[in-house]
């Protein structure tokens, strides 16, 4: 069996340190809860991390 392609990953908004977990190849763009600042943008597949990744959840 293969592993799937996208992951859920675990991000640090880098204007306020809000911690948000976030898909890794989202279609929309993905802002923070807290101040709304950009944490990723949809590129056709995966998404450009704009954040602080802290960990790859499995």
């Amino acid at each position: 069996m293969t592993d799937p392609k996208s992951k859920f990953i675990k991000v640090r908004c880098k204007d306020c340190e809000n911690e948000q977990v976030i898909f890794d190849r989202a279609s929309t763009p993905i802002s923070c809860h807290i101040c709304g600042s950009k944490l990723a943008i949809p590129k056709g597949g995966k998404a450009e991390i704009k954040s602080e990744i802290l960990e790859i959840l499995e």
